[in-house]
Formats: C-alpha cells, sequence, structure tokens
C-alpha cells in the first residue's frame, strides 16, 4: 500500500516552517491519538502516521532528502523510527508546564495548571462566586434604590479567625502531597496532576480542628448585604459586590457576589432601553372637539392638549418624562398612544342625536375614510 504525502498526512505547504510542522503535529496527533478514540484502529494508524511525518518534516536534513526523492529515500531499512508514543511525550512534554501535564492538558482541554507548587491560603482556597436573583418594580429602577439582601453562605469562622485549627495548635504539613497541595497519577503512559483530596490544596493538615468550623475556617450563616441599585438600571443588569461572596477555606480570599436584576412587569407602562410607552383611552367627544387629557407618569400625573379631530392611536410625545440614563442626568421620553373610547349601550334617544350627527357632517368631515375608499373603489365594482 503507497503511503500518503507527509505534507499532505500534516495538512501543510512544503513551504511551512519549523514552527507550523510542529503546530500541525500537535492538532493531528491529539485529534487521531488513541486514549483520545478507545477501539479505533484507525486512529491509531492515523496516530503513527502523522509521527512519522513530522519526525522527517521536523529534521531539515531529512525534509530536504525527502523533498529530493520522497518515500524511497527512507524505504531502505537503514531508517529507524522512534516509537510514535515517544515522539508524542517528547513534543508536548516540552511545552506544557512538566511532568506530563501538557499532554493532558490537549488531550483532554485542561487540568494541568502549571508547576503543581500551590502551597497555602492562597488563590487556590479563594471562596466561591454567588449569584442573587433580585426582584425590582419599575419605579425602583428607576429612581434607583437600597436593598438589604439575605442570604445563606459561608463565612469566616469567628472561633478560629478562619484558620481551622483550635488555638495554638497548628498544623502538619500533608504526607500525601508533601506539601505541595498537588497530587501525581498515571494514566497510561502520561500524568495527571490533581488537587490533593486529603489536603485540599493547602498543603497542610489541622492537627486539632476548631470545633465550630471542624478544620474548613468557616461557617454557614445567614447574612444580610446592603446594596445600592443606581437610577436607571435594567431587566437583566448584573451587579457585581466585591468580596460579599462565600469565604475562602481556611483563610483564603472572598469570592464575590454578583446580583442579577430583574424588574417586575408594570400594569400601566412598558420600558423599551430608556423610553416608556403607555396607552390612555379618550373619550371620543375629546378626541373630536380637542380639550386636555390627564395621564399617568412614573413620578405622578400630568395634562397633554388634545388637539380637535385627534385620530385614535396617535401618540404624543412626552420630553424627560422616561427612565434615567445610567451614571447620568439625561432621561429617554414618555410616549403616550390614546385609544379613542367608543361609547356603548346607547338609549334610543341618543342613538337619534348621533345619527342626526352623522348625517349633518357627510363624507366631507372624515378625510381618511373618503381616502381609503378611493383607493380599494376597483374593489366594490
Amino acid at each position: 500500500m503507497s503511503k500518503r504525502d507527509y505534507y499532505e498526512v500534516l495538512g501543510i505547504s512544503k513551504g511551512a516552517s519549523s514552527a507550523e510542522v510542529k503546530k500541525a503535529y500537535r492538532k493531528a496527533a491529539v485529534e487521531h491519538h488513541p486514549d483520545k478514540n478507545p477501539d479505533d484502529l484507525q486512529a491509531e494508524e492515523r496516530f503513527k502516521e502523522v509521527g512519522e511525518a513530522y519526525e522527517i518534516l521536523s529534521d531539515e536534513e531529512k525534509r530536504a532528502t525527502y523533498d529530493r526523492f520522497g518515500h524511497t529515500a527512507f524505504s531502505g531499512g537503514g531508517q529507524r523510527s522512534h516509537d510514535p508514543f515517544d515522539l508524542f511525550r517528547e513534543v508536548f512534554g516540552s511545552g506544557g508546564g512538566g511532568g506530563g501535564s501538557g499532554i493532558f492538558e490537549e488531550l483532554f482541554g485542561g487540568g494541568g495548571g502549571g508547576s503543581g507548587r500551590r502551597r497555602g491560603g492562597g488563590a487556590s482556597n479563594r471562596g466561591a462566586d454567588l449569584r442573587y436573583d433580585l426582584e425590582l418594580s419599575l419605579e425602583e429602577a428607576a429612581a434607583g434604590t437600597e436593598k438589604q439582601l439575605e442570604l445563606e453562605k459561608a463565612v469566616t469562622c469567628k472561633q478560629c479567625a478562619g484558620s481551622g485549627s483550635s488555638s495554638g495548635s497548628g498544623s502538619t504539613t500533608c504526607t500525601t502531597c508533601g506539601g505541595h497541595g498537588q497530587v501525581i497519577s498515571s494514566r497510561g503512559f502520561f500524568q495527571v496532576q490533581q488537587t490533593c483530596p486529603d489536603c485540599r490544596g493547602g498543603g497542610t493538615i489541622i492537627k486539632n480542628p476548631c470545633s465550630d468550623c471542624r478544620g474548613e475556617g468557616r461557617v454557614e450563616e445567614l447574612s444580610r448585604i446592603k446594596l445600592k441599585i443606581p437610577a436607571g438600571i435594567a431587566h437583566g443588569s448584573r451587579i457585581r459586590s466585591t468580596g460579599n461572596g462565600e469565604s475562602g477555606w481556611r483563610g483564603g480570599g472572598n469570592g464575590d457576589l454578583y446580583v442579577v436584576v430583574h424588574i417586575k412587569e408594570h400594569d400601566v407602562f412598558e420600558r423599551e432601553d430608556n423610553d416608556l410607552f403607555c396607552e390612555v383611552p379618550i373619550p371620543f367627544i375629546v378626541a373630536t372637539l380637542g380639550g386636555e387629557l390627564e395621564i399617568p407618569t412614573l413620578t405622578g400625573k400630568t395634562s397633554i392638549k388634545i388637539p380637535p379631530g385627534t385620530q385614535n392611536a396617535t401618540v404624543f410625545r412626552l420630553r424627560d418624562r422616561g427612565i434615567q440614563f445610567l451614571n447620568s442626568t439625561r432621561k429617554g421620553d414618555l410616549m403616550v398612544q390614546v385609544q379613542v373610547e367608543i361609547p356603548t349601550k346607547l338609549n334610543k334617544q341618543q342613538r337619534e342625536t348621533l345619527q342626526t350627527f352623522a348625517d349633518s357632517i357627510g363624507i366631507k368631515n372624515s378625510p381618511m375614510h373618503e381616502s381609503f375608499f378611493k383607493k380599494a373603489k376597483r374593489f366594490f365594482t
């Protein structure tokens, strides 16, 4: 069976640089590695194939020979190939943080995490971030407010001040990880670096754990947090309250609290960005003759002038009566759409009076009606 061109195997051009050759090999080797494709014999063959291609093309002398003579230059039996797994360890071990962690990260997308020399206290023991869903009325969101949040969370133990040990008892180096906070285990031909299960990454074991927190350095407690809500905040906004998440394990730093704002649906107003919209019913007499219409706003009521002959669904804009822009004094507008209200349940006298009125005004006093039926005339003939 004829061999595929080595450049084709790695998916590169003949003019590819050494860095491009190595990058292509790393990608192909991870994709076809047997550990990532268990029970797939074709993947194993492809893995060997990309290793063979990289071995030739990564060596300048061998690559020049291959470019000149092709596969025949290496078919005489004098050329000894590396074991493909040894080659894989050699390439990945040199660029991934040592100890085989580079191989693990490439194959499974994470986990190795640097040098593995991590001792107690630092970022590894940081408390968890928390989420709090806060419901606000539209009025509260528009004007801004202050809320007191109540939530159960892990806080620093007062008895041991977060150390996790009884007074004066101290701690000893964890024998499982030797104080590194990490342990290394073998998985096939490569090594995996993980948080120590006994000291949980702290590197030390408490001799005499605190009776209140049992060595954790923190306890569950109902906490109350005051939070200022800025005017103009929008639905779905997220406020970060630094340090108000859970306390860290054995003196580690606090996490943060993320408050997600949910604005309740309003009975009268709808919000779109910083503008407000509302529909207001208007008697057909006022729409016909004109007058004043009292309307609501978020800060109270006001009046607008209705010109004679106002049509249904006409929108009136009230400047600066909407929602304040966040961190600004500028405000949106209030859009008022009038809905002309038609009277119902008329008595005989009212019906007769209304009919007399209709007969008296004729079609010329209904320009929209006249215009429409001129356009639609062909549908009625």
